[in-house]
């Protein structure tokens, strides 16, 4: 739910979406009808921001910008969602957000977090997990939802593609990922957590 507790370039939490816009995020970016075209653009470098924690990745890559809409003249509400709830890169997230589209002519950003529904690997753009295994970086395997649990055990190499890996450790540079090794080529690698 909109509320009118929106304070310019700071961050606000909202555990709900009204209506159609939901579940238009839940399949992707949105951006609402009164701007069109503009708020595509806006939408399109908010989401080219680097994510703080992944800088080979993009906001719009790594799946948690939601959705922009223009609100008032010189006026825009980003919807983002978090990885998980206690995520530190959140508050950086807000900063670049809003200096990069005070940059391109919004003098009144605001950030509203969306924690419903919840962020995913899922979410992960094919363009952004091809720049993950780029980088040396395992990504996520697909999660799925409703049907059978993968039973797969080991994480392929990313940088020889071998099955033959093991885990290290369960965190890394970050909570979302693990720490790993391939028993083929000895590298080390980090892993993006399925989640």
């Amino acid at each position: 739910m909109v509320t009118d507790d929106v304070v310019t370039g700071d961050l606000v939490t909202d555990g709900t979406m009204a209506g159609d816009t939901a579940a238009a995020a839940a399949s992707g970016l949105v951006s609402g009808a009164p701007g069109g075209v503009l708020e595509e653009e806006l939408l399109q470098i908010a989401g080219s921001v680097p994510d703080p924690e992944l800088p080979v990745l993009t906001l719009a890559e790594l799946g948690v910008l939601r959705g922009l809409q223009l609100v008032g003249p010189g006026r825009v509400e980003v919807q983002l969602t978090p990885t998980y709830t206690g995520c530190p890169a959140i508050g950086t997230m807000v900063t670049d957000i809003t200096q990069a589209l005070r940059e391109h002519g919004m003098p009144e950003v605001s950030v509203r977090t969306v924690l419903s529904p919840a962020w995913s690997t899922d979410a992960i753009t094919a363009e952004g997990r091809r720049k993950l295994a780029e980088h040396g970086i395992a990504p996520p395997r697909p999660v799925t939802v409703g049907g059978p649990v993968p039973v797969e055990l080991s994480v392929r190499c990313p940088h020889c593609g071998s099955m033959d890996t093991t885990l290290l450790n369960r965190f890394s540079s970050t909570a979302c990922k693990s720490l790993r090794r391939c028993e083929t080529c000895r590298e080390p690698f980090d892993h993006f957590k399925e989640l």
